[in-house]
């Protein structure tokens, strides 16, 4: 029945146990409340909406009506939610508007008490009007109230008219299920494979996903924790990072550290190749090798195919992009003996001065991030590969980069959900074996599970229970391995001193930390760490059975120790001629025309013979790459369209050539002259702005002051400006009225770009208001 339970004077109810859906039409503050309603009673809130399947959410998104099809298996994870929360209780957020919807919840969660909140047409319409960022446009408003079925007698629930203040309408709240009886579902037994961990919080399960081990692969992690020594044991929780190639290096590091994976600097790559090969040859416990194949094959190697950044991959509608990418990682990295990709990257674009994941983030929406990322992970996983997608709790709002400064993911706990947790509860579903969390503080989230938390308490995620804990393990569900990014990162070093943060992390509930900084003292932190108590031994070897049940699960227990690393005639897949191919074809998809207001196009050697060409990079960056060796590709691609092209060169490249007697004022004097017009038909600026992990944001930085190669010229001659990297240019140069992305350095890159530049073939990718950069005259 729906009448109001009995409750005795002001006393808080008691809630043990209670599994609540707040339900009712779009406005009705379902969200608000339902979190307000949980606070008070002590037990966690979901938002039914992160629950939804990523078609679902494009569908809402788009304004079009779900229909049961669509419903009914999401109905039936929220009922499966409320279930595995057994006596804990929980608050979950669901529109339910249907009795038939109600009972597919009840049937999973048969003790479900349903709080309706009830609004005139006028409240929630106005409502509706003056919210943002959620699914459901107010024009369907109208549908909903027309098919909203209140509650019946027979259903466990309470109505509370939503007109009232907000303070007033939890009350009523509180008032209506206190009489209910709290759920006597049991709850659900901790897995694991040991009787000695049942008390330890959210203990893996090695038989269920991602890991999915038979009985063998299980005894076989048993039977190696069990033989290993102390030191052992705490060497596998190190990544180390291999900067020396030579045998006796990696000598140093397996005997006297015992590390549980590595990662590599990357070279040519047979060399990187034989490198594993003798690392695996002589570790006593298979090795993690983990590989950044954030661009399909390069980066892991210097001979390894560019196949698209992240943003490249979301630039254009075929979404089988990702995969190539994906694809082309896996079966390079795979030939090289890797077998972990630091990927893909789940970050979501919000803030466009950010720019340490402007090129490395599928897009701006939590749906292109899903999608694509998915097709990733499955054109990867045909390789012999898992995943670490990365930096929980998401990057992109801060504009800083955790690498030099802690930065902060500042939603709200509702909002956080319906976008980065809808992201990262997609992935887990979809079978992503290990999350890289970032160095990324979360204050609403950890106030969220620790009301009353101080601000100076507020720690990166790396270090924080609540967040690795009760969100991603409880709350979301990971049985996965959780890995710290890398440790030198200023965004975990800031927050507190070494011999503390190194083994801060493994308590917090990382099972992996990356990085050596100094491989004696930090080794030795750890260790302490254990020795002291700071990290138990049920947390221990929990952390174990994951980076055990992690190798398990590639096979590398059953694989002879020769056939972990390839023949080296796997090489010949590096770098082919089939997978440079696939990359002509990405970059023939998704060069962008950001605008052309001026009508520029095209430029043709016949209309403009005359290119004044110009190179920007902002400097060199820790790789040591030549900034403007693009420039050369450019020129020549040029010219062999027949176009006669004039390279500018600034003040310090004409020092630097041997030139006396030049400065920046002689620069700025001799290329902006009057008969400017007369000596170039256009001018070409291709930007290379590259580089993060050495300042908290990049821009453009020009040569000199007031730099000759500024496009001053915009208004003299047609000027078109290339990016062949970041998206974020226009703010520098709102004057240039043809703007274009190429998205990359690369020779296929370049060639396709001219080539639309000229009209020969169209463009055809796509770009989201990122590029815009919130300003009105970068449009213009």
């Amino acid at each position: 029945m729906t009448g109001d339970p009995d409750m005795t004077g002001d006393q808080k109810p008691a809630v043990a146990g209670r599994h609540i859906v707040v339900m009712g039409v779009s406005g009705c503050g379902k969200t608000t409340i339902g979190d307000l309603v949980a606070r008070e009673l002590g037990v966690r809130f979901l938002d039914g909406d992160s629950l939804h399947p990523v078609e679902n959410v494009a569908k809402m998104a788009s304004g079009t009506p779900l229909t049961d099809a669509d419903r009914w298996p999401w109905l039936a994870t929220v009922g499966a939610e409320l279930a595995a929360a057994g006596s804990a209780g929980l608050v979950l957020a669901c529109s339910a508007l249907k009795r038939s919807y109600r009972d597919a919840i009840r049937a999973q969660a048969p003790e479900t008490i349903f709080l309706h909140l009830h609004g005139s047409p006028e409240v929630l319409g106005g409502r509706i009007e003056g919210r943002s960022g959620h699914f459901m446009p107010s024009t369907l408003l109208d549908s909903q109230l027309a098919t909203l079925e209140p509650l019946d007698a027979d259903e466990a629930g309470t109505v509370v008219d939503i007109a009232a203040p907000v303070e007033q309408v939890v009350a009523a709240a509180l008032a209506g299920v206190a009489g209910w009886p709290a759920a006597t579902t049991p709850d659900a037994p901790v897995s694991g494979t040991r009787a000695a961990d049942a008390a330890a919080p959210f203990a893996v399960d090695l038989q269920s996903a991602p890991f999915n081990l038979d009985g063998e692969a299980i005894a076989w992690v048993e039977s190696t924790i069990d033989s290993m020594s102390l030191e052992e044991k705490i060497g596998q929780l190190f990544i180390n990072h291999n900067n020396d190639y030579s045998p006796e290096y990696l000598d140093g590091v397996l005997e006297q550290y015992h590390v549980g994976g590595m990662r590599y600097r990357p070279g040519p790559s047979a060399e990187v190749q034989e490198h594993i090969r003798y690392a695996q040859s002589k570790t006593r416990v298979p090795l993690l090798i983990a590989s950044n194949p954030e661009m399909g094959g390069a980066g892991s190697c210097d001979d390894g195919t560019f196949v698209s950044t992240h943003l490249q991959a979301g630039s254009h509608p075929d979404k089988d992009i990702a995969r190539q990418m994906g694809r082309v990682a896996g079966v390079e990295t795979a030939a090289l003996g890797c077998n972990w990709a630091f990927a893909p990257i789940v970050d979501i674009h919000y803030n466009w001065r950010n720019t340490v994941i402007s090129t490395r983030a599928f897009g701006n929406t939590a749906e292109i991030v899903v999608e694509r990322a998915k097709e990733y992970f499955d054109g990867i996983s045909e390789s012999p590969t898992v995943c670490a997608m990365k930096h929980f709790p998401g990057d992109g709002l801060d504009e800083r980069d955790q690498h030099v400064v802690t930065s902060y993911n500042t939603f709200g706990y509702a909002e956080w959900t319906r976008t980065y947790g809808h992201v990262y509860r997609e992935m887990i579903g979809h079978g992503v074996q290990s999350i890289m969390v970032g160095h990324i503080g979360a204050p609403d989230l950890s106030r969220h599970f620790r009301p009353g938390l101080a601000a100076k308490d507020i720690l990166p995620a790396t270090l924080a229970p609540e967040l690795l804990q009760d969100l991603l393990r409880g709350e979301l569900g990971f049985n996965g391995l959780i890995l710290t990014d890398a440790s030198q990162m200023i965004g975990l070093t800031q927050a507190m001193k070494r011999s503390e943060l190194v083994p801060a992390t493994i308590a917090a509930g990382c099972d992996m930390f990356l990085f050596f900084r100094n491989p004696a003292e930090d080794f030795g932190y750890m260790l302490d760490g254990y020795k002291t108590g700071v990290i138990t031994d049920a947390r221990l070897h929990d952390a174990l059975r994951r980076i055990l049940g992690l190798k398990a699960s590639l096979g590398l227990h059953k694989a002879a120790r020769e056939s972990l690393v390839p023949p080296a005639e796997a090489l010949q897949l590096i770098g082919s001629a089939a997978h440079r191919a696939v990359a002509a074809q990405i970059a023939d998809k998704t060069v962008t025309l950001v605008k052309d207001t001026a009508g520029n196009l095209p430029i043709t050697p016949a209309t403009h013979k005359r290119i004044r060409l110009y190179g920007i990079s902002g400097g060199a960056d820790f790789t040591r790459a030549d900034p403007l060796a693009h420039l050369d590709v450019v020129r020549d691609e040029l010219e062999k369209a027949g176009f006669e092209v004039h390279v500018f060169k600034t003040a310090a490249q004409r020092e630097a050539a041997g030139e006396t007697g030049v400065n920046f004022m002689s620069v700025i004097s001799e290329e902006a002259t009057g008969d400017y017009a007369q000596k170039y038909d256009a001018a070409f600026v291709f930007a290379n702005v590259k580089g993060f992990a050495q300042e908290a944001a990049i821009r453009i930085k020009w040569s000199t002051p007031m730099a000759a190669e500024i496009p001053w010229y915009a208004t003299e001659v047609p000027t078109v400006f290339v990016s062949l990297n970041q998206p974020n240019h226009l703010i520098d140069v709102p004057m240039v009225k043809t703007a274009i992305h190429a998205h990359a350095g690369t020779p296929e890159a370049i060639r396709a770009a001219i080539e639309k530049i000229q009209g020969k073939s169209e463009f055809q990718g796509t770009f989201n208001e990122n590029v815009f950069c919130d300003s009105f005259d970068t449009r213009l």
